[in-house]
């Protein structure tokens, strides 16, 4: 009898045992596929990417006319809230997969003195006003992270081109006033574009250079370039850009490897001016059916 009872015991012990085990298993089957589960969703929310491009000092100005029929602009604050802007969403949105602002434009409206139509920041030293700038001997400095997404082509088959950076010149009120000039607005130093996969670089020389202080003012005063165009082709890769300026003196680096130095009368001569950095997507044609689209990553600025 008591050989018989041992039996049972020793059973009952098993199959408790059994039991307890395979309750482990399944509560760790389930905390494991929850675990999984909860990854899956982590990853999810880690594929939407914001682009690192501080705003705070820029304005937009895009191919899309106001209550005046002039360009369409937005300034900070209002700037900041640009993805639920029902205007701006066609002209600059995120691209939440790349972690990319994306900058459309197509031939349309125009701002003054030119014939092309831009998604473009214009850089504000103080946020909301033009008429805080820089001159070289300040100096500055930009630099993006940027690629070509999609650009249309013309009747040959070739991509159209676009600008993608610059450095603008600026009058002063005073010198506005001393060439009798109805605006503030002065010739681009330099104007960088995205032409059939390559980064073109155009800057300005003087016709005469021993000009007069006041003969400098003027627009006709100045020529452009035969221009640069970098060795590697970035296609519709990711590439950076960088500008370097100071007295005299403007470097333009493609890919932290390949320099164009600029370091002459011309440069010295230009020091005369204000002037304000330029990003985005100035597309440089008026055909129809025209449009390109330009992401940047990063953007960055420094005085």
């Amino acid at each position: 009898m008591k050989s018989i009872l041992k039996h049972i015991v020793k059973l009952l012990v098993l199959i408790f045992l059994s039991v307890n085990a395979t309750c482990v298993a399944q509560k760790s089957s389930v905390s494991g596929k929850k675990n999984k589960i909860e990854k899956k969703r982590k990853k999810r929310r880690k594929k939407a990417k914001l682009p690192k491009i501080d705003l705070t000092h820029w304005k937009v100005t895009i191919p899309e006319g106001n209550d005046k029929g002039k360009p369409y602009e937005v300034s900070p604050p209002e700037i900041f809230d640009y993805a639920n802007n029902d205007v701006l969403k066609k002209y600059m949105y995120n691209d939440s997969a790349r972690g990319a602002l994306v900058f459309y434009a197509e031939p349309n409206i125009t701002t003054a003195n030119t014939k092309y139509s831009r998604s473009e920041l214009r850089e504000q030293m103080k946020p909301g006003d033009n008429n805080v700038n820089w001159t070289f001997k300040q100096g500055g400095r930009m630099k993006g992270k940027l690629a070509i997404d999609e650009i249309s082509k013309n009747e040959k088959g070739e991509y159209h081109k676009t600008i993608i950076m610059q450095i603008h010149g600026r009058l002063t009120n005073e010198q506005k006033e001393l060439i009798g000039q109805k605006d503030n607005n002065a010739p681009p130093i330099l104007k960088i574009y995205w032409k059939n996969g390559k980064v073109r670089v155009k800057t300005k020389i003087l016709k005469n250079k021993t000009a007069t202080y006041k003969e400098l003012l003027h627009k006709d005063a100045w020529d452009d370039d035969e221009g640069y165009t970098f060795k590697q082709k970035v296609g519709f890769k990711k590439f950076t850009l960088e500008v370097k300026v100071s007295d005299g003196k403007m470097v333009v680096i493609l890919n932290n490897n390949e320099f164009k130095v600029y370091e002459n009368i011309h440069m010295k001569r230009w020091g005369i001016f204000e002037n304000y950095f330029k990003a985005g997507n100035y597309f440089q044609t008026r055909d129809k059916d025209a449009f390109a689209r330009v992401r940047f990553y990063k953007l960055e600025v420094s005085h």
